[in-house]
Parts: structure tokens; sequence; C-alpha cells
């Protein structure tokens, strides 16, 4: 290990055992690494500073410049309230440049920022009402009033919040899927998107200004207000709007359906939603309906890990259930499994589950009468070309974004009053059918997808049936996702040397296929096989990098943003005649990616 880098590092270490700002437990456990003769822990602990990225923080929870606690916690908050206050400074400065242009000398807008409020959240993961009432006291400490759920709840009851009671920002302290020993924190602007230029930079560099002795930890509690059952109310008939066919639903009513929360934020608004939309064969899988964020009965509460829905398919055998669905702990993703034709429990991932939704959506839209010339529909990049042949032979409008429902959300926006969204999803299990909420809604999601089974069953399918009956009529797409874990900071290193290989080296084919069409969405440049260049479309840029074959292959790859992982996402094509073939066009795929991983050298 470089000594020059353990010496920086134990540096800032004696420096928060020094200062006056931290308390005894923090100083017990960096004294611990410091006295440790491997220096491996404390260098991953302070060898940066956890970055307040364009999504907000998410890290191992622990002591360290590196690591999520309540000072890195309270540094982002203090830099996210005074760009709050700059920002409403700013805001009415200018309508009273505004006002006084157009002769009005109403004085009233000098009071303005007096109404500013922030809502404030967290799931069930461990610190996470710590860091919720931390975050809170910060902005109130600063004369922002807080509107603060009175425990977990949904990340996209938060996004509903902010917009229902008209909040300037919000913050949700989660990490989501992450293992168990993460936490993170994630910052949304008052449309209840994730911030987006030009907020993200203007808040990350007001978070980089600030230091410990900055930050006003000692909260106003006149300025904190609890909210809970009333917002729980407002969301679940928010929900309802993403129904299409409610006539379906009351035909099958008795459809049998096994819900997991895995331990997480969505164990009482899941259940409520699906009752409200009528269904009334709800049950529940009771270990995990546990709030614990020790996440006891998994490996790791990931709904893409097949491993954290077994207690689903036991509960579902023995009820006979019709499928099973889960929520990951802030309840933004869902995972759905049904029975193949063989009566076996499949999990759908998460490119089939987006073509699902957006099939079902506008088929019986269309049906329904519900469709209109200009509504459209969005899915992210790295996301199954199907749904592409799918809005073409339809005509619906496809937009293709970043992955990210931040992108999705920019795209709601961007087309309010305009032009209607109906749906958008990515292909890690997230999706949101409706535009109250302005990030992936697994609640609404699991409603639908459940109305979508009452379809079905109403029609002699399954799910399963209906998925074969999607390859039938728009082609054969077999995903799969190579996650090539690289921890620490030489693991950081290593991501940014295979991206910057990538780029130095262009790939001219794959597993025998030419590269007829690559993407850097870094530099917005394309370039066909022939060696033609033409700019990208694209609101900003993104480290990915995008691969089009000749026979069909798509290969992405690009460096996650809340893990320390490079991912490399393949799509694989082929013709399927009948259901029957299913089986085998899945060994094909499967053989053509261990081709494409070792053309890779991955």
């Amino acid at each position: 290990m470089d000594l020059q880098l353990i010496k920086e590092c134990e540096a800032k270490a004696q420096a928060w055992l020094d200062s006056p700002y931290y308390d005894a437990e923090t100083k017990a456990e960096i004294k611990a690494m410091l006295e440790n003769e491997d220096k491996t822990a404390l260098v991953d602990a302070f060898y940066q500073n956890l970055e307040f990225g364009t999504g907000g923080l998410r890290g191992i929870m622990g002591a360290g410049t590196n690591r999520m606690n309540k000072y890195i916690v309270g540094m982002a908050t203090q830099g996210f309230a005074n760009y709050i206050l700059k920002n409403e400074e700013q805001r009415i400065k200018n309508e009273e440049v505004a006002a006084a242009r157009d002769g009005n000398s109403d004085s009233s807008l000098s009071t303005l920022h007096s109404s500013l409020s922030v809502v404030v959240c967290h799931d069930c993961r461990n610190n996470g009402r710590l860091f919720a009432e931390t975050v809170a006291n910060i902005f109130s400490a600063n004369g922002i009033k807080v509107y603060l759920f009175e425990s977990l709840r949904p990340t996209p009851e938060v996004s509903f919040a902010i917009r229902q009671l008209g909040a300037k920002a919000g913050v949700n302290v989660t990490a989501s899927h992450n293992p168990t020993e993460y936490n993170g924190y994630k910052a949304y602007w008052e449309d209840g998107v994730q911030v987006l230029a030009p907020h993200d930079k203007g808040i990350i560099d007001e978070v980089n200004k600030v230091r410990i002795e900055d930050v006003k930890f000692e909260g106003n509690p006149d300025l904190i207000e609890i909210i809970g059952g009333e917002m729980d109310f407002d969301y679940m008939t928010a929900v309802k709007e993403a129904m299409i066919d409610q006539d379906v639903i009351l035909r099958q009513k008795a459809l049998n359906i096994v819900y997991s929360a895995m331990h997480g934020t969505g164990r009482v608004i899941v259940p409520l939603c699906l009752r409200s939309w009528g269904f009334q064969n709800i049950h529940v899988v009771p270990e995990q309906m546990v709030v614990d964020g020790n996440f006891p009965t998994v490996v790791s509460p990931n709904p893409e890990n097949a491993e954290a829905m077994t207690l689903g398919m036991k509960l579902g055998t023995k009820l006979n259930a019709d499928l099973v669905v889960a929520t990951d702990p802030d309840a933004d993703r869902l995972a759905i499994v049904c029975r193949d034709n063989k009566g076996e429990w499949i999990i759908i991932n998460g490119n089939q589950t987006a073509m699902m939704f957006c099939y079902y959506i506008i088929k019986n839209k269309i049906a329904l009468g519900q469709l209109k010339p200009t509504d459209f529909l969005v899915k992210t990049i790295v996301t199954t070309e199907v749904i592409t042949e799918m809005a073409k032979k339809n005509n619906i409008e496809l937009r293709d974004c970043y992955t990210g429902f931040k992108w999705i959300a920019r795209e709601i926006a961007i087309s309010e009053g305009k032009q209607k969204y109906i749906g958008g999803g990515e292909e890690s299990f997230g999706f949101l059918p409706f535009d109250k909420v302005r990030d992936k809604d697994a609640p609404a999601s699991i409603c639908l997808i459940c109305e979508i089974a009452a379809w079905a069953r109403d029609n002699g399918m399954t799910l399963y049936d209906l998925l074969m009956q999607i390859y039938l009529e728009y082609g054969f797409s077999y995903e799969h996702t190579i996650n090539v874990v690289k921890p620490g900071k030489s693991g950081a290193d290593e991501i940014k040397a295979m991206m910057e290989d990538f780029r130095n080296n262009p790939i001219t084919e794959i597993a025998g296929s030419k590269v007829v069409l690559a993407k850097d969405f870094k530099t917005l440049k394309a370039r066909d096989g022939e060696g033609n260049v033409c700019d990208l479309d694209m609101p900003a840029t993104s480290n990915v990098l995008q691969y089009f074959c000749e026979d069909g292959t798509k290969v992405s790859v690009r460096p996650s943003g809340t893990e320390p992982k490079i991912k490399f996402y393949l799509e694989i094509k082929d013709t399927m005649g009948y259901p029957n073939c299913y089986a085998s066009c899945v060994e094909k795929a499967k053989a053509k990616v261990e081709k494409i991983k070792k053309s890779m050298r991955l």
C-alpha cells in the first residue's frame, strides 16, 4: 500500500481526533483504525471525501471522511440548506427587479422566503432515523420549515409529498437496495425529482465549501412538523390514477397475491394500495414484514437477486398463489415472480417487467380508447430494445434517456401540459406508470402488474403466457448484466482504467459480429461501422459506452453511480416462432453471452 497515502489518511484521522466537533464514539472508532497494523480500513475510511454527487450521498456507514455518518450527513445538509437559501434570495431579487420594471412596488416579495419548506424521510436502514432527524434539525436551524415523516416511508411517497406540499426540496435517507452496511441521502428539488442541472452542480459547490464548524446541528422544533397518515391517504388516492381497467380487476378480484416488503417501507402502503384498487386476496410474507435494517432473511435486499425472493415463493407455493411480488427496502423497485408453463416459479427480470408494463399500457389504452397520438413512453438507454419495437409498430413516441429516474422525470417535466406521459422504466426493476410521482414507484407498479395479471387471467393466460406473446409479436431478446465489483480506492482506479482502455482501443467487433454503431455518451459522439461520426442529442454527458452489432447484439458499459462496480449490459436478439421455442432461444443466448465475455475479456 502507498506509504504516502497512509500518512495522508493518518493525518486526516488525527484531525478528527483533535477536533472538538466529533463525539467520543466516533473518536474511539478512529483510534482503533489508527492503532491497527493493517491500514486498509483506515485508508478506505479517509482516502477521499464521500462525494456529494448529482444524486446525493451513498456509502458504507462508519467514521471517516469517506463514510456515511451524522457529520458527513450534517455537512451535506448544511450545504444543501445554503444553496436553497441562496437560490431563494436570487429568485426574490429577480422578481423584485421584474416588479419594479412593471411598476409594481409590492413589498410582500421580500418576505416570500419565509414560506420555504423541505420534506425529510428515511427508510428501514440502520441509523436512518438518526440521519433523518439530523437533516431535519439542520434545515430548521437555518430557518427552513421541515415536514418530517413520522417513520419510514417509500421513496415515491417522498417525491409525491414534495409536490403535494409545495416544498422547495426534500431529502430521503436511503441506500435503496444496497447491502446492509450502506446508507444514503437522496436530494430532491421542488418538482419531486432528484436534483438535475443547474441545481445539482450548485448544491455540490455549496456542500464542498462547508466545514464541520459551519454546521448548525441544533434544530428549531417550532419549524419541524411531523407528517404521516394524511399524506399516506393522498398518495394512495393518487396511485389509483395508474389504473387502466377497473372492470377487469372487479372480475378477477380474487387474484391470489403474495407480497413481501423485504423488511422495508412498503409493508403498510402496498397492501393498502392493492385493496384500494379492488384486490381482495392479498397475503404477506410475515418474516419480511418486520422492519429491520440488518435484513436478516436475505443475503442482500435487492429484488434483482433471486435469493431474496425465496420466502415469497415458498409461501406462494403453500397458498397456490397466482403471483409473488416484492419491494426493495425503500419501495422504489419491485420484483415479480410468476409460474411458467410447467408450474414452476420464475422471476421476471427488469427488462421483461418493463416490457410487460409497456405492452399492456399500449394494448389496453388502445382497446379502451384512452391512447392519444401525443402520448409518450420513456426508457433508459440500457433497457431492452423490444420496447423500441413496440413503440414503433404502434406509432407511439418513445424517448431514450440516461440511467436513473431523474432523467425519466425530466422528460415528463419538459412535456407537461403538452404531451401525456403514460409510462417509463429501466432494466433495474424500476417503473413509473403515472405522473403524480417523479421517481420510480413500486407501490403503483405492483398495483398495475396485478391488474395485468388479472387481465391475463381474464383472457385465459398467465403472466408467463403474456411474456411469450410479447416475444412472438416483437421478437425474442435476452438480457444479461455483468457486474464487475472493484471496492476501495484501488477498485475505483481499475474501473477508470477499464473505461479509458475501451475508449483508447475502440471495439470493432463483438463475438464475431461487426459493430455497426458505437456511442460514447461522455463525448456525445456516435460512430458507425464505416467510421462516420455524428453528434448525440442528449441533455448532458455521461460516462457510458454503447455498441450495436450487425446481428442485433447491444452492449452497454458504465461504472455504477452508487456502488463500487462497473456494469456491462448485454442484449441478444433472436427469432421465436412458437412459445415452446423459448427455452432453446435462451440456451443459444447464454452461449452467446459466454462468447461476448471472452471477446471483451470479462
